[in-house]
């Protein structure tokens, strides 16, 4: 498989640990699914030109990861400021909004298709700031999409008729509102919906076919990209094979095994933020 994943980077800032580890939903897919057995994987984003924007580069270059389209911008470098419960748990206290990300957009060139052309699939979020490149990018290759927590109807009208497979982190959901919302984004056509529940597990349908994934029973350490782990895994195995209960199977294992490190792939550096 050759996987370009194009918009959000961050440093994940641990503010009890003075810790800054490498993370953002684009970013994070990239990077574990060249671990997870992608032929190519490459990423498309913006950085700044900071410590942390540094060790971006640096963490990307030793997972040989194809960064021959990376911009590189004057300013800071995206982070969230994050924590952990007794549990494990993630809790994000704040952030700088993507940085200098938040200023700039990708304008996607004409040899930038040319590139983009040469890989399996696009893998883009809600924090990239990409929408409006999705209807011309989609001409010209299949889209994966993570929309976290955004369900409203016109961010779904304006991402959905655009993209393959759509991911959902559905923790505050009922079963029959997740059933509720993969109804909703089949019928824009997306061939896979997916909804993330934490500890419920996950809950998937492919062209209207339901599939249910329980969790992998782990010592929580730091849940911190363990849904990156299992939209990445998900993906690479899916292409291989196409079999979806093996597919959610593999993820679902995949995301416990990222509990039990800090960060989503590692790469702590010390930093203290002033």
């Amino acid at each position: 498989m050759k996987l370009l994943a194009i918009g959000d980077n961050v440093v994940d800032y641990y503010k009890d640990k003075d810790m800054i580890y490498p993370g953002g939903n684009a970013l994070n897919v990239a990077v574990l699914s060249k671990r997870y057995g992608a032929e190519i994987s490459s990423y498309m984003g913006i950085i700044g030109n900071d410590l942390p924007a540094s060790h971006v580069l640096e963490s990307l270059e030793k997972e040989e990861i194809d960064i021959s389209k990376l911009r590189q911008a004057f300013g800071e470098n995206g982070m969230a400021v994050v924590t952990l419960d007794e549990e494990g748990d993630r809790i994000f206290l704040k952030g700088n909004k993507g940085g200098i990300q938040k200023y700039l957009t990708i304008r996607l060139t004409e040899e930038d298709y040319e590139y983009i052309k040469l890989h399996d699939l696009v893998h883009t979020s809600v924090y990239s700031y990409f929408e409006q490149t999705l209807p011309e990018l989609s001409n010209y290759i299949d889209v994966s999409f993570d929309f976290s927590t955004q369900r409203e109807k016109l961010y779904l009208d304006t991402v959905c008729p655009f993209i393959k497979q759509a991911f959902f982190s559905g923790n505050d959901l009922k079963p029959q509102e997740c059933e509720a919302l993969i109804d909703t984004v089949h019928d824009y056509g997306v061939e896979i919906v997916g909804v993330t529940r934490g500890s419920e597990g996950a809950l998937f349908s492919k062209k209207g076919k339901r599939y249910r994934q329980s969790i992998v029973p782990i010592e929580v350490v730091d849940t911190l990209g363990a849904g990156d782990s299992f939209i990445a895994k998900f993906i690479v195995e899916h292409h291989k094979h196409g079999d979806m209960e093996v597919s959610l199977a593999e993820a679902a294992k995949a995301a416990a095994d990222t509990c039990t490190i800090f960060g989503a792939f590692g790469y702590g550096l010390p930093f203290t933020k002033e």
